[in-house]
């Protein structure tokens, strides 16, 4: 596994879009998890000056659905997000916010994923639970 190269690969196919908007950044891979971080700022606030679920959320589908992309062949099979689940624990105002996705379950056509968002400190921020469905390209 050559992590420079994945990281790189995932990093660019963030442009022009919703990642890019977020700042989310990948940001180290193994064979049993996939890292990204996104900077809480006014970018990412509700209302009330702090981390918007909806932008955890987006952190959270994006670290799962690509850690199940790195699992298939990416030529003939697509990855889709079929439920996501989150309980939000912690606020956060800034500094910076980590999703590390790890496996629960891949299977053929189902993948279920745990993603953890964390603080710099490991602080656990929200706890999430991605499925994600394994379709062929047409």
């Amino acid at each position: 596994m050559d992590k420079e190269k994945i990281l790189n690969t995932l990093n660019n196919m963030n442009k022009n879009t919703l990642m890019e908007t977020l700042e989310i950044e990948f940001v180290d891979v193994d064979n049993n998890y996939l890292k990204a971080k996104m900077p809480v700022n006014s970018k990412v606030y509700q209302p009330f000056g702090i981390l918007h679920g909806g932008a955890t959320a987006a952190l959270a589908e994006t670290v799962g659905s690509c850690a199940s992309a790195l699992s298939v062949d990416t030529k003939t099979k697509i990855i889709k997000g079929i439920e996501l689940s989150l309980n939000h624990l912690k606020s956060k105002k800034e500094g910076f916010v980590f999703g590390i996705a790890k496996p629960i379950h891949q299977g053929r056509t189902t993948h279920l994923w745990e993603i953890r968002i964390e603080d710099e400190d490991q602080n656990l921020i929200s706890l999430c639970k991605l499925t994600n469905i394994v379709l062929d390209k047409k």
